[in-house]
């Protein structure tokens, strides 16, 4: 059982740097509306500049506070809790602007997991 939760845990400390840090000026199949880059993206979503640079500093934290949890468990709880409640933002914004449903699974992928390790926390 640690090992798949070590592997949630990576995987969502990854995806999230990936997304933004890698790819923030990149459009993919995921990006709200007809976005090309993270800051089309939260436009398309009516959402400021500063609020994106805030959202991606919390998923980032958050992220990085699931990865040291892999030492410290006592962490899981402050990474995946936020993330949680960011990826249910997400959801809730591809809705807000008619996304298929396929543009949310990454968010809500995150979201299941996260709550799956506050459940076994």
């Amino acid at each position: 059982m640690d090992y798949i939760l070590i592997t949630i845990k990576v995987f969502i400390f990854i995806s999230i740097v990936n997304v933004w840090v890698f790819r923030f000026h990149k459009p993919t199949q995921w990006r709200g509306g007809n976005a090309d880059s993270m800051k089309d993206e939260f436009a398309n979503y009516g959402l400021s500049e500063p609020i994106m640079y805030l959202i991606g500093g919390l998923k980032l934290t958050a992220a990085g506070l699931l990865l040291a949890s892999i030492w410290v468990s006592g962490l899981t709880f402050y990474g995946a809790l936020p993330m949680a409640l960011l990826m249910a933002g997400a959801i809730f914004m591809h809705f807000k602007v008619n996304d298929p449903i396929k543009k949310s699974l990454p968010a809500l992928i995150f979201l299941v997991l996260s709550i799956l390790l506050l459940i076994l926390n």
